[in-house]
């Protein structure tokens, strides 16, 4: 029987403490320990040596932003925080997330949530994702792998090349259309450092439109636009009703609704029935691209749990696009690039650092 995933329960209120300890102490979980700030939670850490901690945001003395500050980036220990839904805490759970910690789940109800029991089978799935995931040191060195033979040891040489032939023969008969080019990007747990890593490196003379899909509740995908515009080179907003894809702009997916692309470059958002039990669906933005860009799309997977992308990138690469995933080296969560990668829909894998350089070089390709 394997041990159980240590876990410290970091939040300045005694009743969220126990509460939160009280769902977590389940099969395959022990919490090890509370702290009732950062303070705290430093020594604590050093005492227990958990394997994973959860965060609250506003704590006195100190508060989430500087615990993750103190311990980042030389520790490798996933912090999952636990936020308010007021736009300012919405904004510093960017910012904790940019920081290092892997995920986030919103407190249903403020600081001293009556309800937080509510959340209890989504953090249990966090916290048992997370731990049991490959999580690597946030120092930027944890990019350096390059070679894509040791990306996945369950792919031989013959197969990767079954997979680059398939990717050229359906690339031999393209599909043409008339409503230019773009770049749709995807993401899920630990999307929003990525992000950050590869948007603030596009230049301002990116002659592109992206697109970009976070799995993230509503209001978080605000701030996290806000976050990136006022860190990038490139306009980033959150997309609306109406939308026209544009050169060298970033329309980011609102939380709870599917972004979806029509003719034109038109941006519809909907809120039908979610796919791989998220909304919004990297799936969907890419699939309804395909019909009106055809061959003239760039698809990206970043890190981030389950499989939604995979389809996506089937359909870019059938249209005679390319496409390329993040290395698990430096995901958090090696979900979605690896089942894009061990799918056969992958044209490139590449660390995190180099992301950005790989779309700028690909996508003079759709030209």
């Amino acid at each position: 029987m394997s041990s159980p995933i240590r876990v410290l329960v970091v939040d300045d209120s005694a009743f969220m403490r126990k509460m939160i300890s009280e769902m977590l102490d389940t099969d395959g979980i022990e919490v090890v320990a509370t702290a009732r700030n950062g303070k705290d939670a430093l020594k604590k850490l050093e005492k227990y040596d958990p394997d994973l901690a959860t965060l609250d945001v506003e704590m006195p003395e100190m508060d989430g932003l500087e615990f993750l500050q103190e311990i980042m980036p030389e520790s490798s220990l996933p912090v999952i925080m636990l936020s308010n839904l007021t736009s300012k805490d919405n904004m510093t759970t960017i910012k904790a997330l940019e920081l290092g910690a892997v995920d986030f789940i919103p407190k249903p109800s403020g600081p001293i949530s009556l309800d937080i029991d509510t959340i209890e089978e989504k953090l249990i799935k966090k916290v048992k994702v997370v731990a049991e995931s490959n999580v690597k040191s946030h120092d930027s060195q944890e990019s350096s792998v390059t070679d894509q033979s040791k990306l996945s040891k369950s792919k031989s040489d013959t197969e990767r090349q079954k997979i680059i032939s398939r990717g050229q023969k359906r690339r031999s008969s393209p599909k043409n259309t008339t409503d230019g080019e773009v770049v749709i990007i995807g993401a899920s747990t630990g999307g929003p450092k990525s992000l950050k890593e590869v948007v603030t490196k596009i230049s301002s003379n990116f002659d592109i439109g992206i697109l970009i899909v976070q799995h993230m509740p509503p209001n978080f995908t605000t701030s996290l636009a806000q976050r990136l515009d006022r860190l990038s080179q490139i306009k980033v907003k959150e997309a609306e009703e109406g939308d026209i894809i544009k050169p060298g702009q970033v329309l980011l997916a609102p939380g709870g609704h599917n972004m979806l692309v029509k003719k034109g470059g038109k941006i519809t958002l909907s809120q039908e029935e979610k796919i791989h039990n998220v909304r919004p669906a990297v799936d969907l933005t890419m699939e309804s691209a395909v019909e009106h860009y055809g061959s003239q799309i760039l698809g990206v997977i970043l890190t981030g749990m389950g499989k939604d992308g995979t389809c996506g990138l089937d359909a870019i690469k059938s249209a005679g696009g390319y496409t390329i995933a993040q290395d698990e080296n430096s995901s958090v969560v090696y979900g979605m690039p690896r089942a894009a990668y061990e799918a056969g829909v992958v044209d490139s894998v590449k660390p995190l650092s180099e992301v950005a350089d790989e779309i700028i070089r690909l996508s003079k390709k759709l030209k």
